[in-house]
């Protein structure tokens, strides 16, 4: 992991901005650690999201899709790729339908087991979507944006930024890339884990080409999807309202991290996509060097980019369509994830050491945090999706001080 590239880089350091540093371990640690007097408190705990912001409320369905034409390609014992996604839309009529949990029983229940964490002592979160909504219909679908978590991330870890674009009038749809995902749980209760090899530079290239292959599989579904047919490997029932919903001549995508890489890997792929969004991560793959010619934009943590980054310089160098790199003060690496949200909550209890806390989220305000990146998010994809310029994205903000406009 030590050698030295051709640009005097360690294969640990092109890695770094590929692996979120995640939860889960910081987590085991804690409880380990924590008192018995913590540990009691802990079993009361229940982590909690932000609600969304915008006028719309967040219907949400689960949907087993299944690639009949490709085996899987990090298990060749399966002959077809599965895919879990889920489908995030707005709703009015909400009130009777539940609550989708952050992460499903079995899969927090997998994540419990494998961190070492004794069941009952975290609860996972409620996310604000409700499960099976109808879908609240407007003329002519709405814009659709794609989203893509970093290694070892699971879909629903920008859970705070999805809901917040559906609450303004977008359909989101989240992509867990089984095998290389945390805990992936499926209809009837089964939990795939990852089975990835070392993380090396061929590992994550390969990953990235394989996202690509997912991403544009689940873009083939969304069109079947919005004919009136359902892809539901299971065909369970879909909400009402879903058939022509959604505006697939507007699609979007944003990651993070390697979900980063893969929106603009995919977009280069596939000009269905029209507009992306990079939160934080290394690039890789041809559109490094081949760039783009629609709109694209960078958001940094602090300490990363273009000069320390070669792929950033290089892709950023390449652009030849709308063009914004963005770094957001004070923040790390995973402050573009819900950990930004959960870790602050664990970390009493838990007895999180603060250069933990720091190392994983930085020292900006977690409140501030994302009230800045929904902010430019919605403001990017409103642009280049709906044509819509409130002028965020013009000019260095006082209402935002923490985001830094990168000339």
């Amino acid at each position: 992991m030590g050698t030295r590239t051709a640009a005097g880089l360690s294969v640990r350091s092109r890695l770094r901005r590929v692996l979120p540093l995640g939860l889960v371990l910081l987590l085991a640690v804690g409880v380990a650690s924590a008192s018995p007097a913590a540990a009691a408190a802990v079993q009361a705990l229940e982590l909690t999201l932000p609600p969304p912001t915008g006028h719309d409320r967040v219907g949400v369905v689960p949907l087993h899709l299944v690639d009949r034409s490709r085996p899987d390609p990090w298990v060749p014992s399966q002959p077809v790729r599965e895919l879990m996604v889920s489908l995030w839309y707005p709703t009015q009529r909400a009130h009777d339908y539940p609550l989708e949990p952050w992460l499903p029983p079995a899969a927090w229940a997998q994540f419990e087991q494998d961190q070492g964490v004794p069941p009952g002592v975290l609860q996972a979160p409620l996310t604000h979507g409700r499960v099976g909504a109808p879908v609240e219909r407007s003329r002519g679908g709405r814009p659709v944006v794609l989203y893509s978590p970093g290694l070892g991330g699971i879909r629903d870890s920008s859970t705070v930024l999805v809901e917040e674009l559906v609450s303004r009038g977008f359909i989101v749809v989240t992509i867990d890339h089984t095998y290389e995902a945390g805990e992936v749980e499926f209809p009837g209760g089964r939990v795939e884990t990852p089975a990835l090899p070392p993380p090396t530079p061929q590992v994550i290239e390969r990953a990235v080409a394989v996202r690509v292959a997912d991403t544009r599989f689940v873009l083939d579904t969304l069109v079947a999807l919005n004919a009136g047919r359902n892809p539901d490997a299971e065909h369970r029932r879909l909400p009402a309202g879903l058939r022509g919903a959604l505006r697939l001549s507007s699609v979007g995508m944003f990651g993070h991290s390697l979900g980063g890489a893969t929106a603009a890997e995919a977009m280069f792929e596939d000009r269905r996509i029209k507009a992306g969004v990079n939160l934080d991560g290394r690039l890789f793959g041809p559109v490094v060097n081949a760039g783009l010619d629609r709109p694209f934009m960078l958001v940094a943590a602090q300490g990363h980019g273009r000069d320390n980054d070669e792929s950033w310089a290089k892709f950023w160098a390449n652009l030849l369509g709308w063009r914004l790199n963005l770094e957001l003060t004070g923040s790390a690496h995973n402050s573009f994830t819900d950990f930004q949200v959960l870790i602050p909550q664990t970390a009493g209890v838990l007895n999180l050491p603060p250069d933990a806390v720091q190392q994983l989220i930085g020292t900006i305000d977690p409140q501030r945090s994302i009230i800045n990146q929904r902010a430019y998010l919605t403001a990017f994809f409103t642009l280049h999706l709906r044509h819509r310029n409130n002028h965020l994205l013009d000019r260095p903000s006082r209402r935002f001080p923490e985001m830094r406009f990168v000339p």
